[in-house]
């Protein structure tokens, strides 16, 4: 018990000193860690969904799009700019703060994941897989061409001047200087994000070990002898859809205020293919497995851009080097998923015996 407290110390520690430390070599190495711990967000809400409940979702970036998309309009001049009755009463834009921001991307995407949930009820295995691929992707193009007759996002050019998060009156877009230490920008925001993603890892683990999540794994593992238990799986499925979805929608509304801007081409399919294959490949229905594949998977890409520009040199500039990247990804997926087929970090029971927790 003692070791398991001053293990727990010492992981604190290290994640508050590793901003630090990383931008002694490049803000860049910062943001990475940034967006790897949004995708640990989105890991974690697609978890519910598809390691809890077993609904395999294909269209889990549409959430983030529309946390996204709704702290670009309420922080950005741009509704202000192209409709009357907005300049008329906020002339200086709506500009919310995070406090009010966070709870609304949550039950807006709540809501839309129940939406989705509603039709697809009775759709399991690989015609629920096709079905969310496909309102994923209506999301993206409703992006894409909301911008004729009435300018509501901006079409492919985006959404910019999007507010940055202020907490307390601490701007996170600006440097801290703290007692003779220069903190950047891409370390304040590393902290909020850490705050959220602990939890939402607190969150999971209460809902695991809930009457919610058992009734989760006896769907997943089996629906019909769920149903005959007295399961009511349609609004355990809808409850899945929308707790899951609620997650992305707030990972959403911080990437906006991280980077600043937002368009469509920030959530395209292969996002969505990505954040599935950071839940798999870390292992199904395990928190940490789940956040072990969402870092490796999220920082992977950025890391090889070091090797990839030296094998490009290697053949002369033959091969490009983000086609090298993404073969250097799918061959490190594909010997991962030959060497450990239930992940990197599986469940010890993966759900069928929780005789040992309680």
């Amino acid at each position: 018990m003692k070791n398991n407290k001053i293990q727990w110390i010492l992981g604190g520690i290290a994640l508050l000193v590793l901003p630090l430390v990383l931008q002694y070599f490049g803000n860049a190495w910062v943001r990475i860690a940034d967006l790897a711990l949004l995708y640990v967000m989105l890991a974690l809400g697609l978890n519910i969904v598809v390691g809890y409940a077993g609904l395999l979702d294909l269209g889990y970036v549409a959430f983030y799009a529309v946390g996204a998309y709704m702290f670009a309009l309420l922080a950005s001049p741009h509704l202000t700019e192209n409709f009357a009755w907005f300049a008329a009463h906020f002339a200086d834009g709506m500009h919310l703060s995070l406090w009010v921001v966070i709870p609304l991307a949550l039950v807006l995407a709540a809501c839309t994941g129940v939406l989705l949930g509603i039709p697809v009820l009775k759709l399991r295995g690989d015609y629920l897989a096709i079905v969310t691929l496909g309102f994923g992707e209506i999301i993206r193009i409703f992006l894409n061409n909301l911008d004729h007759p009435v300018n509501i996002t901006n079409g492919p050019k985006g959404i910019g001047q999007i507010d940055s998060v202020k907490i307390f009156g601490l701007d996170l877009a600006r440097r801290l200087e703290l007692f003779g230490f220069d903190i950047n920008s891409v370390t304040l925001h590393y902290y909020l994000f850490l705050v959220l993603v602990l939890i939402t890892i607190v969150i999971c683990y209460r809902l695991q070990d809930s009457r919610i999540g058992r009734a989760w794994m006896a769907i997943r593992e089996d629906e019909i002898a769920a149903k005959a238990m007295g399961i009511n799986t349609r609004n355990m499925k809808l409850l899945a859809f929308g707790m899951g979805a609620s997650f992305g929608g707030v990972s959403g509304a911080m990437f906006a205020a991280f980077q600043g801007f937002v368009s469509p081409e920030s959530f395209s399919l292969m996002e969505s293919v990505m954040i599935v294959a950071m839940v798999v490949l870390g292992g199904l229905g395990h928190i940490p497995g789940v956040i072990l594949g969402a870092v490796l998977l999220s920082a992977l890409p950025e890391v090889l851009r070091y090797v990839a520009g030296p094998l490009q040199a290697m053949t002369d500039g033959r091969l490009d080097a983000s086609i090298l990247r993404q073969l250097l990804i799918a061959l490190a997926m594909i010997i991962v998923m030959l060497l450990r087929p239930r992940g990197l970090w599986p469940a010890p029971e993966h759900g069928k015996s929780l005789a040992n927790k309680s």
